[in-house]
């Protein structure tokens, strides 16, 4: 990934072309390559088929298959932590064959489990980031928070009463929460539920006060007035909710706050430079579509690509944050 492999990568190939000219070699592996790709393709999904992420890479997916000329499956892995996923394809042929659908949950999968039967970093190689999902904070319409200034407000005079849903401990949504609490200096109660409905129910029941979740699964309740976003986590607002402002606007401590729930795509780590630049460019072309962009803001996701560099760099970047969060609430490793 760093310039010293890309430069040793060069120097290697321009080596063994030399030698193959002169008859004292064989052609060379990355001639071979040329091929690429010379059958069917995989994308394993540490998700359960329905939900966003499934249905990203799918639509992903089928741009891929049409742009290289082989069909693309979608083989869904569900497990905690997306061990399963990750095993399969740190352990295929790194040819560009198989690619595994990388997410801010593996890179909390890297510092919440004790022992992976893989190296986060060291046996896989990104690809590209493809897709954010916004986490928002939300009330109930008819609770007594109308805007974040109002939660806020609350938590620092109540220290300790105000309850935070969210999905299961350990799921980016939970981190954030605790990551949101310790930014704002409030001391709050986050309690975990098995799942995004038990969570909505809580709160539409008055059990919690608050809830920390993906947008998109929400979004049916907020555009019914049976909840309220009060604010987004991300950089910038979500055109779907022009209104509903982002933390980072409520100023002090959280005024460089931002954290988002993203996907992307990742092969085994010795996939030759030039499959994975071929798999880059297909991505970003995809990604620009018309037909993609409707239909992924349909189910509310914002779709951003970017380098294999970049998305190297944002995995680093996440594991190294929720290694810190998980440390701070106390979470413990499993």
């Amino acid at each position: 990934m760093n310039s010293f492999l890309r430069i040793r990568s060069k120097v290697g190939a321009a080596a063994c072309a030399g030698l193959a000219l002169m008859g004292m070699l064989t052609p060379c592996p990355a001639a071979a390559q040329s091929a690429f790709p010379g059958k069917a393709i995989k994308i394993v999904v540490p998700n359960a088929a329905g939900g966003a992420a499934d249905i990203t890479a799918r639509i992903v997916g089928q741009k891929l298959g049409e742009a290289l000329g082989q069909p693309v499956v979608i083989e869904n892995k569900p497990s905690a932590g997306g061990v399963v996923a990750g095993e399969q394809v740190a352990r295929s042929e790194p040819d560009g064959h198989t690619l595994l659908l990388i997410s801010s949950g593996t890179a909390v999968s890297a510092s919440l489990f004790k022992v992976l039967p893989f190296d986060t970093l060291k046996d896989f190689s990104p690809v590209s980031k493809m897709a954010v999902f916004d986490l928002v904070i939300a009330v109930s319409e008819s609770g007594r928070f109308k805007t974040i200034a109002d939660l806020l407000a609350y938590a620092r005079a109540n220290p300790g009463k105000l309850n935070l849903g969210t999905p299961q401990i350990g799921t980016t949504q939970n981190l954030a929460a605790e990551l949101f609490a310790s930014s704002a200096g409030i001391a709050v109660q986050i309690i975990p539920f098995n799942g995004t409905p038990p969570v909505i129910n809580a709160l539409r029941g008055g059990e919690i006060d608050a809830m920390v979740d993906i947008l998109g699964p929400l979004m049916p309740q907020v555009q019914a007035k049976a909840l309220r976003a009060l604010a987004l986590m991300g950089e910038q607002r979500f055109s779907g909710l022009p209104e509903v402002p982002v933390l980072r606007e409520s100023g002090g401590s959280l005024a460089q706050f931002h954290v988002a729930s993203w996907n992307g795509l990742a092969v085994p780590a010795k996939t030759p430079r030039d499959v994975v630049s071929r798999l880059n460019r297909e991505i970003q072309t995809i990604l620009k579509m018309p037909d993609v962009l409707k239909r992924t803001s349909e189910l509310n996701v914002s779709l951003q690509g970017g380098t294999p560099e970049q998305a190297y760099e944002l995995l680093v970047a996440d594991i190294r944050r929720w290694a810190e969060v998980i440390e701070r609430a106390k979470i413990p490793r499993q």
